[in-house]
């Protein structure tokens, strides 16, 4: 987090100085005002370079709170992270429904400040889609984190996303955060002006998702009594997210792969074919090369759907990332009930860190959510978490640890072995060079 400028709003002097002393030895620039009018007179200008700003709510003056509305006038999109007073956690609710993009409570340790730092800026930099506001914001806290994993995944979704690449698949566990990495690839994309479009392939009727996907004239079918545009229609110029690709009936996947081969498609009862310029993105958690071998799926649409992939790490790769997301996720959830944030003892964090997550992101979520509202502002010891104790795990995390270190070695010796030429490398492995760069990825070993 070097080069951040930061803007610390708050009127005790010992506290500015600490913050101070503590951030530039991060590597971040600080700006200092003891008043809310002072904050507003610094960011009045037209231009400023300032990234994030760190608002007491009991200022002198105008307060906080009329702070923070100051600020949004003048910046909407500025990050602020309100800091209230112990017990003062209504006034903290009503900053973040204010605008506010997180909050503190006094008193608060360096390590929970910058934690929060990161998780804000991480979520400035996963834009919302447009009309998408605070809910986009929210469920963009998946893709937050700062392990070789996730930091992998964010440098090829940008990649990506600027790219012509218009077929996209996307590989990963259920609760991985998928949705999220679609959403992200459209918003960062010359597309993210026009439509982004979801169809959850498992969850739409056999008989009725060649119409939705395609559209269909009046009278094409029982019940049809007026023409209706399909949902590739309504992502022309966009993005069309395919999740649950697997679970398409191979009746259909035929069409499917006829539009993907030249944007033309055919309406339900319609005699003229229509055409349409989209981005296809597909997800699944299924292995569509065992699917292909089995007959459950056209192998002439996986290798036309497997032009670019992308593995999403499971929560269980991801480290510390795991505390990062606990920590925000309750801050948040504490916002929505209304009550102090709950804490994480020690030892609760390890056993966090080590729990195996077969509910990745969302399991984490429904975690933190339940707690809160069970335990609200309390400390939550390892009594308090439904998890299995350490060593009810310990088995399997040890052979999980032990396979990982025995495959990163082999591939390091591969990659060491052919000076780092991965085609060769992949050769050496007798794996494709698909294949490596994933496990490059899920690795961390760039």
């Amino acid at each position: 987090m070097s080069d951040i400028h930061v803007l610390i709003v708050d009127d005790e002097e010992a506290l500015v100085r600490s913050l101070s002393y503590a951030l530039r030895a991060e590597g971040m620039r600080i700006s200092a005002a003891n008043s809310g009018e002072a904050a507003l007179e610094l960011l009045s200008g037209e231009h400023t370079d300032i990234d994030i700003v760190l608002l007491d709510l009991g200022l002198p003056g105008i307060d906080g709170i009329a702070t923070l509305e100051g600020l949004r006038q003048r910046h909407a999109h500025l990050p602020v992270i309100m800091i209230s007073a112990h017990g003062d956690t209504r006034a903290a609710v009503q900053a973040v429904k204010s605008g506010a993009t997180d909050y503190l409570t006094k008193p608060f340790e360096l390590d929970e400040l910058l934690a929060v730092i990161a998780t804000t800026l991480a979520l400035v930099h996963v834009p919302a889609a447009p009309g998408q506001g605070e809910a986009s914001a929210e469920l963009a806290a998946g893709l937050l984190g700062h392990s070789p994993a996730m930091r992998a995944l964010h440098e090829a979704v940008q990649r990506i996303a600027r790219s012509s690449a218009t077929r996209i698949l996307l590989l990963g566990e259920s609760g991985t955060g998928k949705t999220l990495v679609a959403q992200a690839l459209h918003n960062h994309s010359a597309r993210a002006a026009q439509g982004f479009v979801e169809v959850n392939c498992a969850a739409l009727p056999e008989q009725l998702i060649e119409a939705e996907l395609f559209g269909s004239e009046k009278g094409a079918y029982t019940g049809a009594h007026q023409k209706r545009a399909g949902l590739v229609s309504q992502a022309n110029g966009g993005t069309l997210f395919l999740d649950e690709i697997g679970e398409l009936p191979l009746a259909l996947q035929a069409k499917l792969l006829h539009f993907l081969e030249n944007g033309s498609y055919r309406a339900v009862g319609a005699n003229a074919a229509s055409h349409a310029d989209v981005r296809v993105v597909a997800a699944t958690n299924r292995d569509l090369a065992e699917d292909v071998r089995l007959g459950r799926f056209r192998e002439d649409l996986f290798y036309r759907l497997n032009v670019i992939t992308l593995d999403i790490p499971a929560l269980r790769e991801r480290g510390e990332d795991v505390l990062l997301l606990a920590q925000h996720f309750a801050r948040r959830q504490a916002a929505e009930e209304g009550v102090e944030p709950i804490r994480f003892a020690a030892d609760s964090a390890t056993a966090l860190v080590h729990h195996r997550w077969p509910g990745n992101v969302r399991e984490l979520k429904n975690l933190v959510e339940r707690l809160t509202i069970l335990s609200p502002g309390q400390l939550i010891s390892p009594d308090l978490l439904p998890l299995p104790p350490l060593g009810a795990q310990d088995a399997p995390q040890v052979l999980g640890d032990q396979l990982e270190r025995a495959e990163r070695d082999l591939v390091s010796d591969a990659l060491s072995r052919t000076a780092g030429h991965k085609g060769l490398a992949a050769n050496l492995l007798g794996i494709s060079r698909h294949a490596l760069k994933r496990r490059l990825q899920r690795l961390g070993l760039g």
